[in-house]
């Protein structure tokens, strides 16, 4: 049953991206545009309290992770071929702490280890910003002058 579920949601999934006015490739670097411009500078580690709040993969190298619905970082990995399929991943910590070049992102299975090589706090206000602008739409008016009269009908 769970996995007609899962078929199920892929096939939506799939149907709903191709009903999109914007391709997938283009919307994916939008959105790893949108991140690397929030991030600040490279931290040599983070913690977290009880559990990953969310995750988004963003390439086969590069994911945001958040600790909290208000904290998030850009993990850089080492090729990590399974992690834009992956529906969940995990982190390597020591006492809830990832750092740079000894943890790693274990993403699908059989959880191919990722070693995390950078990561960067995401200001997420900035991030919001980034997005909004992404999302503007140029509208201009047409020309009155140059509108083409419509076709006689046809009786």
């Amino acid at each position: 049953m769970s996995t007609m579920r899962i078929a199920a949601a892929v096939l939506l999934s799939a149907v709903l991206a191709a009903c999109s006015s914007v391709p997938y490739a283009q919307r994916t670097q939008q959105r790893r545009n949108a991140y690397n411009a929030a991030a600040g500078a490279p931290v040599r580690s983070f913690r977290f309290f009880t559990q990953i709040w969310s995750w988004e993969p963003l390439s086969d190298k590069q994911l945001a992770v958040y600790t909290t619905p208000s904290t998030a970082y850009l993990l850089d990995v080492w090729d990590c071929p399974n992690l834009m399929w992956a529906q969940a991943i995990g982190l390597t910590s020591s006492f809830r702490e990832v750092s740079v070049n000894f943890d790693k992102v274990l993403a699908g299975r059989p959880y191919v280890p990722c070693v995390i090589s950078r990561i960067r706090p995401v200001n997420l206000a900035q991030l919001k910003l980034e997005q909004a602008a992404q999302r503007e739409v140029d509208m201009q008016s047409r020309d009155s002058g140059s509108a083409a009269a419509p076709p006689p009908a046809n009786h």
